[in-house]
């Protein structure tokens, strides 16, 4: 199996494939100001297997078009929706959040939670912004600075890793440049990251390992370890900001 592969068949059982919960969805949505309404548009952009599109769904009593790139999520979510009395609201969409296919100002509400680094924070507000209608709504969580002052090992690796890293001060004005209005900001708590992401993975990789007798196997296991042990020790100083803004 090649990387991605094996991420895919390490992450796949599980509810998230990054930080959140559904009380932060929940949080999120509130500060969106959408009441339930059958006729509200919505688009889930990189939504794994479907956390987030599950509580879009129920909370908002709308459809939810839910998209990924990987249709092994979109299976797993197909999976939830049904077993939740969900799947008459969810659709699944193999898509790149690159190329949606959506039609110009045709949405009211974009969600995406923990999945816009993949095409770069400022890219993806902009060229999102086009398919949501005007007073339509965008809430993203992405990479932040929590601090001014950050260890240098872990600035050297996350900006390493993802060059758009920086403070929430800087999201949010990226979001008023692209033609936003800030609607609320806050950051995921630890329990966010631990109890609902890291602490699922770090219980299913003895058993990823054991399907997976590979170096390649082995390497994938050593980073999520390395980066489980990055957060614990600089949680202060790093974390998820949930954004939720308007396009005017």
């Amino acid at each position: 199996m090649d990387d991605l592969a094996l991420l895919v068949d390490l992450h796949i059982g599980n509810d998230r494939q990054g930080p959140g919960s559904d009380a932060m969805t929940r949080r999120a949505l509130s500060l969106a100001g959408l009441s339930p309404d059958p006729s509200l548009r919505v688009a889930d952009i990189g939504c794994g297997t479907g956390a987030a599109s599950l509580v879009l769904a129920r909370d908002l009593g709308c459809p939810v078009t839910a998209v990924d790139f990987l249709p092994q999520f979109l299976a797993r979510l197909a999976d939830r929706a049904r077993a939740a009395g969900l799947a008459d609201r969810i659709t699944p969409l193999a898509a790149s959040m690159e190329a949606l296919p959506f039609a110009p100002e045709s949405l009211d509400l974009i969600w995406s939670e923990g999945a816009i680094y993949n095409m770069g924070f400022t890219s993806g507000i902009t060229e999102w912004r086009g398919f949501l209608r005007p007073g339509g709504v965008l809430a993203v969580s992405e990479l932040t600075w929590l601090t001014q002052d950050r260890p240098a090992a872990l600035e050297a690796h996350w900006t390493a890793q993802y060059a758009e890293v920086a403070p929430a001060s800087a999201k949010i004005a990226a979001l008023e440049a692209a033609g936003y209005r800030l609607l609320g900001y806050f950051p995921l708590p630890r329990d966010a990251w631990m109890a609902q992401y890291y602490d699922p993975l770090q219980r299913g990789m003895a058993d990823f390992l054991a399907r997976h007798d590979s170096e390649a196997a082995r390497q994938i296991a050593k980073a999520e370890a390395a980066e489980i042990a990055l957060y614990e020790a600089n949680a202060a100083h790093v974390g998820y900001g949930f954004y939720v803004a308007q396009r005017l």
